[in-house]
């Protein structure tokens, strides 16, 4: 089921979802201080590729600056990433059979707005590392 949720989904809007981190990431990477925003942004593209099946949990180790490059993520980029994933998740959501599009994009939210500081991992990596078998 999931490959064929990430089929649709990468048809409907993952490719363009995938399109807008890959140009808030060539943009970002233009200054040196901005490179580690923009390896974050291929990195969350890559996830709006194919987002079923994998999850986002805590970068253990992950402190203030992490939290400080996130206001910085929010105000630079986050903002209109997470706006694209709002809007996309509503149109996908109109139809019935789009309802698990849509809240694929409300999943892809939080880390829109704050990327560093998390992993993308297998959904069942982040449930074996959590003990809740």
């Amino acid at each position: 089921m999931k490959t064929i949720l990430n089929i649709i989904w990468l048809v409907l809007s993952g490719f363009w979802l995938f399109l807008g981190y890959l140009l808030a990431g060539v943009i970002l990477c233009i200054t040196i201080i901005g490179i580690p925003f923009g390896i974050a942004s291929f990195r969350i593209g890559i996830y709006a590729l194919w987002p079923f099946g994998y999850t986002t949990v805590e970068k253990p180790g992950a402190g203030a600056p992490s939290c400080v490059g996130n206001v910085l993520w929010l105000v630079l980029a986050g903002w209109w990433l997470a706006l694209a994933h709002i809007v996309t998740g509503v149109l996908q959501c109109i139809t019935i059979i789009g309802i698990p599009l849509g809240l694929a994009n409300f999943k892809l939210i939080p880390i829109s707005l704050m990327p560093l500081g998390r992993d993308i991992v297998r959904t069942d990596e982040a449930f074996a590392a959590s003990g809740r078998w």
